[in-house]
C-alpha cells in the first residue's frame, strides 16, 4: 500500500480545533500527486503529454477528530478501474497516530485530454502506474469513459 507521513498544519484547522472536511481531500490529493511523481509522473512530465487527472467526485467518511501537528498517515489505493483506464475510483485513508481510522476519502475521475477537454485513455506507462496501486477489498470495474 502505498502512503505517506503528513502534518495537519496551521491551516488545516477549522474554527472547533481539528482538521478542516476540505483538508482532508487536499492531503489526499497531494498524496495522489505524490504516487504519480515517484512513479515517473510528476507535474512536468503530465504537462509534456497533455493529460491531468481529474475528480469528479470525492466522498468522505469521518470516524475520528484530527489535531494541529497531528501526524497523519495518508494511504492510497485503487477502488475501480475501466479496463481502458478511462475512469478510476481511488482510495485514501486518513489515520491518526495512534492508529485509528479519521477519515476515508473515494475520489472518482479520470484522465483529461487538456487540449480536447474530454476524458481520455491515459498512456500506458500511465495505466500501469495506476494498476501498480494496491486494489480495494471492495474493487470494482469501471465502465469506460470513451464513446
Amino acid at each position: 500500500m502505498f502512503e505517506k507521513k503528513l502534518m495537519a498544519g496551521w491551516g488545516d484547522m477549522d474554527f472547533n480545533s481539528h482538521m478542516r472536511n476540505t483538508a482532508f481531500m487536499d492531503k489526499a490529493g497531494d498524496v495522489r500527486m505524490l504516487f504519480l511523481s515517484e512513479h515517473g509522473f510528476p507535474m512536468s512530465e503530465l504537462m509534456r503529454q497533455r493529460i491531468g487527472p481529474v475528480v469528479m467526485k470525492d466522498e468522505i467518511v469521518y470516524f475520528k477528530e484530527v489535531m494541529l501537528l497531528d501526524e497523519i498517515t495518508v494511504t492510497l489505493a485503487v477502488a475501480g478501474l475501466a479496463p481502458d483506464g478511462s475512469r478510476w475510483m481511488l482510495r485514501s485513508d486518513i489515520i491518526r497516530p495512534d492508529g485509528k481510522l479519521a477519515a476515508r476519502i473515494t475520489s472518482t475521475g479520470g484522465w483529461l485530454d487538456l487540449g480536447a477537454r474530454k476524458l481520455v485513455e491515459p498512456p500506458p506507462a500511465l495505466m500501469a502506474t495506476w494498476q501498480a496501486l494496491s486494489k480495494t477489498e471492495d474493487f470494482q470495474e469501471l465502465a469506460t469513459s470513451i464513446k
